[in-house]
Parts: C-alpha cells; sequence; structure tokens
C-alpha cells in the first residue's frame, strides 16, 4: 500500500473592524485554502509558506500561533493536507499565472468573515476551519 500524499497549506488570516477574516480562494466551483503538495524533502511548514506564496502572492506572513497544525481526514484518493495558522496583517493578494497551468490556479479570492467561510467551504475543511477560528479568536484582531 503505498502512503497517502501529503500537501500542506495555511488558514490566512487577518485582523478587521469586526473581527477576523479569512482567506478562501475558488476554483470554478470548488472554495479552499491556499494549500498544495509538499515536495520531496521539503519540510510541511516550509511547503505550507510556499503554497500560500505561489497562489496569492503575499509574503511575509507571521506565525503568531506557531507551528501548530490541523490536518484533513483523507480525500481524494488518500490524499491528506496539513493546515498552519499565519497571519498576513498587510499586502494585497493577487492570483498569479501558475507556470505549470499557464492560468492562475485559482478564479477568486475572498477575506471572508467566519460564517461566510464556513458557508464557502466544503465539509471536509469545516473542522480546520472550526479549529483556525478557536485558535486565533483566543487572540483579538
Amino acid at each position: 500500500m503505498k502512503p497517502p500524499r501529503r500537501a500542506a497549506g495555511a488558514v490566512v488570516v487577518r485582523p478587521a473592524d469586526a473581527g477576523w477574516r479569512y482567506l478562501v480562494l475558488r476554483c470554478y466551483r470548488n472554495w479552499d485554502f491556499p494549500k498544495g503538495i509538499i515536495e520531496e524533502h521539503e519540510a510541511p511548514l516550509d511547503a505550507a509558506l510556499r503554497e500560500v506564496g505561489e497562489e496569492t502572492s503575499l509574503a511575509g506572513l507571521e506565525l503568531r500561533w506557531g507551528d501548530a497544525f490541523a490536518e484533513t481526514a483523507p480525500y481524494a484518493g488518500g490524499k491528506i493536507a496539513r493546515f498552519y495558522v499565519a497571519l498576513a496583517a498587510s499586502g494585497d493578494v493577487s492570483l498569479p499565472v501558475s507556470p505549470e497551468l499557464g492560468r492562475p490556479e485559482h478564479h477568486e479570492f475572498r477575506w471572508a468573515d467566519f460564517a461566510e467561510a464556513r458557508r464557502l467551504l466544503p465539509p471536509r475543511l469545516h473542522a480546520i476551519l472550526d479549529w483556525a477560528h478557536a485558535l486565533v479568536d483566543d487572540r483579538s484582531p
């Protein structure tokens, strides 16, 4: 039995007047957090930060909550995604062209409040969003 494919990403948060906002990305009809496959000999946290940069152009993320992570249950042929929480206090999101695809990986992004993020994200990511929300909610924006 081959080991599961591993992905890493981040629940990127930003403070707003009405509370935390969560960065969600849309590819076709599917909403997700920024993430991607962990490359050989790459640490999961390094992969998560790389993927956020590649998919959103955000840099200088702050790991205010350390290296705490949560993982999804296996999905899409056994893939497991590990998520960290990262603060993007500033910087504009853009959806750069992927060299492999010749187009951006995503069609849209939103800084959503908790309720909107939960409504947009698929059920398999609700536990990740709930975990991140509990983590960041302990510290005001």
